[in-house]
């Protein structure tokens, strides 16, 4: 399965959750799509919650199905809980550092952002989100006209979203600096990926 790119407010109302920013659109109608939304009364079992939880995390962070299992194999790898592996990998993405220090407003325009090469890590061009950022890195927008002014204004936006305390951005000059590993109580979602490491583990 590819990237999704289609209707935003769809998937909210599938979940019930804003997963991507949410509107007047899924403020009138949290339940879920289709005629028979407001009545829908389904029962999961096993395998449909942990799907669902997986297909949340993925449209969280703007994964491909294959980028995702492939981050998963990664957490699994490495020493520690799976789980919490996992969401770190996800969060020292690229992409999301961007979006978390406020540089962009949601995680697909940070995406943009630094496709777009925008960004500089250690004071080099990096144009690729899934790109693993590590404690000490700095990550700083390009001195190019084009580029400070996005970044200028998007920080102005942000300006009340609160930056998470294992990074410190300077926004008179653009840096953020990774002063640590974030951890699993510092992410930003509501996803219990237990079930997701049951759900691959099957």
């Amino acid at each position: 399965m590819s990237r999704y790119t289609g209707p935003t407010t769809r998937i909210n109302r599938r979940f019930g959750m804003p997963i991507f920013a949410a509107n007047k659109a899924f403020e009138r109608r949290s339940y879920p799509p289709g005629q028979h939304g407001p009545r829908l009364r389904r029962k999961l079992n096993d395998y449909s919650i942990g799907l669902n939880e997986k297909q949340k995390l993925r449209y969280m962070y703007g994964l491909s199905e294959k980028q995702f299992r492939i981050t998963f194999e990664n957490a699994k790898k490495r020493k520690g809980i799976a789980g919490e592996n996992f969401i770190q990998l996800l969060e020292c993405r690229l992409d999301n550092v961007v979006y978390r220090a406020g540089l962009a407003r949601s995680r697909q325009s940070a995406r943009q952002f630094v496709c777009h090469g925008h960004v500089l890590v250690n004071g080099k061009k990096v144009d690729i989100p899934s790109f693993q950022v590590k404690a000490g890195d700095e990550i700083s927008v390009r001195d190019r006209a084009s580029s400070r002014q996005l970044g200028t204004r998007n920080v102005e936006d942000n300006q009340y979203r609160p930056v998470p305390p294992w990074l410190t951005l300077n926004a008179d000059v653009l840096k953020v600096n990774v002063t640590r590993l974030p951890n699993r109580d510092e992410s930003d979602t509501t996803i219990n990926e237990q079930l997701i490491v049951e759900f691959y583990s099957r």
